[in-house]
């Protein structure tokens, strides 16, 4: 099979699959064995293309720091509730190294800052809503790296993709099966947060965008990336 016609199942198929399943199971506290399961997938698809040598080292590298940047950004903002540079730091590390990286860095910031704000339910879903957003950073990179307006207008929409979407699992929470009225009554009351989450995407990723790009690009072209 085509390795990135494998990833997309990976990422589009089995993860929503297992939120699905998962979310049966939420009220038995087994979240955490679902988080796990979506980190060791987040990771596949970017080892699919991992071959042993000193190039793909420093990509892993670099990732790793993004993912450590993305958490400790959203530690340093923890006081101001949907303003954080997440979502901007995840749609960068896409545009500059890929969809994969972009997934797994959506992915594994949810999972580890999570550690300070608290798992629970929400986890798996943060993992894939944060990581679809990198995802599909990845895949129209050329067009977000040619205009700041293209690229706000996609801040835009990740902040109210991540709301929708997680307004989608408050509903399975507290219903144990999707209620279209309550979801629609959820997204009304989110309108602020969700107003919140475009507003700051677009400001992190206009402040963050040029000087974290040029030195990731500084990179790629040192390593031979």
């Amino acid at each position: 099979m085509n390795k990135k016609l494998m990833q997309y199942i990976l990422i589009l198929i089995c993860i929503p699959a297992i939120l699905f399943l998962g979310g049966r199971t939420f009220h038995d506290k087994q979240y955490a064995f679902w988080s796990l399961v979506i980190v060791i997938i987040s990771c596949i698809p970017f080892f699919l293309n991992f071959e042993k040598n000193n190039r793909n080292t420093h990509k892993l590298v670099i990732i790793a720091v993004m993912i450590a940047m993305s958490v400790a950004g959203r530690f340093i903002f923890a006081m101001l509730p949907g303003f954080k540079p997440v979502t901007a730091i995840v749609v960068i590390t896409a545009m500059y190294f890929g969809s994969e990286a972009g997934f797994m860095t959506g992915a594994l910031s949810a999972v580890i800052s999570n550690f300070y704000f608290g798992q629970g339910p929400w986890t798996p879903f943060q993992m894939f809503t944060w990581g679809l957003i990198g995802l599909l950073a990845g895949l129209f990179a050329g067009k977000l790296k040619s205009s700041r307006w293209i690229l706000s207008a996609y801040g835009i929409f990740a902040g109210v993709a991540f709301s929708l979407i997680m307004d989608g699992w408050s509903v399975l929470w507290y219903q144990n099966g999707f209620n279209l009225l309550m979801y629609l009554a959820a997204i009304g009351t989110a309108i602020p947060y969700t107003v919140i989450y475009a507003v700051s995407n677009v400001i992190f990723l206009l402040w963050l965008e040029k000087p974290i790009g040029k030195k990731l690009s500084r990179v790629k072209l040192k390593y031979g990336l």
